[in-house]
């Protein structure tokens, strides 16, 4: 469902609030919007962000543990292979790759979560809900993709208010990397890693339309250098 964007200032200013509620730094005035005003949002298509989920979740079981065969066997079997990504592919095969940042996948997990309503809150100061992993795929048990998706019931938030928690964690990992550097305290028991996981996941769910952005990137495309 594509739909007009929100005033982008006011979703700003909201964010703006929320950083001054969390006794956090403020971005520099000429810090950048995230879509324009006239512009229009939508989220990718919901099985996509569920075949995103499933992934990243299976990702986080070969972390801890699970063997490449099982992996293989329970993405054929969900015809997922192609929802993988070439370094996610190397990881889950041959163990390959940053072991630690397939880890910290978790926050982005619990992002999309949120995206899909499988989670009600996405609060900067609180950990991963750690009931989340029961309503994830259990791929240990055999449940399929097909079956985790009926079983889940998936209700995607709405477009504004996804777009609205992008622009609200855009400025939150500015605010927490530059809190990190002065070496002061964080408001709650979430670092900026996890932040900018989260931040990853909704800078690529929620898609932005509009004279001044490109196609919405993939998911190794994510930029979260700005």
């Amino acid at each position: 469902m594509r739909v007009p964007a929100p005033d982008p200032r006011a979703v700003r200013e909201a964010s703006l609030d929320e950083l001054s509620r969390l006794g956090l730094p403020l971005p520099p005035s000429q810090f950048p919007l995230v879509w324009e005003p006239g512009d229009e949002i939508e989220l990718r298509p919901t099985v996509e962000i569920e075949a995103r989920i499933a992934v990243l979740h299976l990702i986080l079981a070969r972390c801890f543990g699970m063997p490449p065969q099982a992996a293989m066997s329970w993405l054929l079997g969900s015809h997922l292979v192609d929802m993988v990504t070439p370094p996610e592919w190397q990881f889950v095969m041959g163990g390959k790759g940053d072991h630690r940042s397939f880890v910290l996948h978790h926050d982005a997990l619990f992002s999309l979560a949120w995206v899909l309503g499988l989670t009600k809150v996405l609060d900067p100061t609180v950990p991963v809900d750690e009931r989340l992993v029961e309503r994830m795929p259990h791929v240990g048990g055999g449940e399929t993709f097909a079956q985790w998706r009926s079983r889940i019931l998936a209700a995607p938030q709405h477009p504004a208010d996804a777009a609205a928690l992008l622009d609200l964690h855009y400025c939150l990992d500015w605010a927490y990397l530059e809190t990190e550097r002065a070496g002061r305290p964080l408001p709650g028991l979430v670092d900026g890693n996890a932040i900018g996981q989260r931040r990853w996941a909704l800078e690529w769910a929620v898609m932005l339309r509009g004279p001044y952005h490109d196609e919405p990137p993939g998911w190794e495309e994510v930029d979260l250098s700005t």
